[in-house]
């Protein structure tokens, strides 16, 4: 006889979730390590600086959070929004929809007013940012409201071959479970670890999944929050969400287990640390780019270049040193600024004789051109 499934939140005790704090605290330790040194290289950027570096990191933040469930987002119309909200400037750049724009709040509501209480009211209204228009994809959606009383799964394949991957605990009572959790959230009891905290958050609310869709970027909202909390910072330096992305698959691997399981969640938290540590020491080279950025145009702050220039050159600048496989070409370009083949190819032979960019000595149709990143 099959045994039915038996989820997390039917547990008898639930939500008293548990977990081996002897096991966790190696992988403690190192993320701890990794989030003080993350902290620290901030130190060596001026305010201006800090305000680059915290508006690329929301930038990310936007894009990843949105990819992990399967959204592609603009990344202009990204770019645009974090800049308006962050008062740099927005010329060239699209006025983004409202739903991105929605995002972009949420992100930073959950930062910068991260010693604000969390309240039913405040965590609708970020539902409600993240789908202004009450549609979600083609679907209508309740926005800025609790889910129906139809039943909640998550589920993959085709109509015959569905994969169950999560049930979510039934509508009614469904008010009292957030409460307790928002209870629980505000209390911040002293004995228990920031860091421990924000991905324990992380894995109730989601498992909550109050809402018809956009649990997973509210959840991650929420750890953004409670890490906010943790640092006593109003502004992320190193993106969870960004290295979620990277192990995306395993994120909603790791996730499934733990809620198929009992009440002891040290796994998830081994996980969780382990994504703490790796994207806090991501951060070191965030900061490296960007005080690359500010010698290279402290460099060329008296070159004449156009506006077309200008864009691609901080478009290479944001993306690193390993952001353009094979440089800037004539058609990345031209793609770029929505010029023509021969404008563009006199504009990027114009920045080489500047000393902007360097040629990656490949010749014909793949010549490409790079910014020396090695240059002081």
């Amino acid at each position: 006889m099959q045994t039915l499934q038996r989820w997390i939140w039917q547990e008898t005790e639930w939500p008293r979730l548990r977990w081996d704090q002897g096991a966790l605290a190696p992988r403690l330790a190192r993320a701890r390590l990794a989030q003080g040194k993350a902290l620290g290289a901030t130190r060596l950027l001026d305010a201006g600086l800090t305000l680059e570096a915290a508006a690329a990191i929301l930038v990310e933040d936007g894009l990843t959070t949105s990819a992990i469930e399967g959204e592609r987002l603009d990344l202009d119309a990204v770019r645009s929004s974090v800049a308006r909200h962050l008062g740099l400037p927005t010329a060239g750049l699209p006025a983004p929809p409202r739903a991105v724009d929605g995002l972009i709040e949420v992100l930073l509501d959950a930062t910068r007013r991260h010693d604000k209480p969390l309240t039913a009211e405040r965590l609708f209204g970020w539902h409600a940012a993240l789908f202004p228009s009450g549609r979600s994809g083609l679907h209508t959606i309740r926005s800025g409201e609790l889910r129906g009383d139809e039943p909640m799964q998550v589920a993959s394949g085709g109509a015959g071959r569905e994969r169950i991957h999560f049930v979510a605990p039934p509508r009614k009572g469904l008010e009292a479970e957030l409460g307790n959790f928002m209870a629980w959230f505000e209390a911040r009891p002293a004995e228990l670890d920031g860091l421990i905290r924000a991905g324990v958050a992380h894995l109730w609310f989601v498992t909550l999944h109050s809402f018809e869709d956009g649990n997973g970027r509210l959840a991650r909202a929420l750890t953004d929050m409670a890490l906010s909390q943790d640092e006593r910072q109003p502004q992320r330096l190193f993106s969870l969400s960004a290295q979620i992305l990277r192990e995306r698959k395993a994120y909603y691997a790791v996730l499934e287990r733990t809620q198929r399981g009992g009440l002891d969640i040290t796994d998830w938290l081994a996980w969780f640390l382990e994504q703490v540590e790796a994207s806090a020491s991501a951060a070191g080279k965030t900061v490296a780019n960007i005080l690359a950025k500010a010698r290279f145009w402290l460099r060329h702050q008296g070159t004449d270049l156009s506006g077309r220039q200008r864009k691609v050159l901080n478009r290479l600048l944001d993306a690193g040193p390993e952001g353009f496989e094979g440089g800037i070409t004539t058609r990345k370009y031209m793609s770029l600024t929505k010029t023509s083949r021969v404008t563009a190819y006199r504009e990027l032979a114009d920045l080489v004789e500047k000393g902007c960019l360097t040629p990656t000595g490949k010749g014909g149709r793949s010549s490409g051109y790079f910014i020396d990143w090695q240059i002081p």
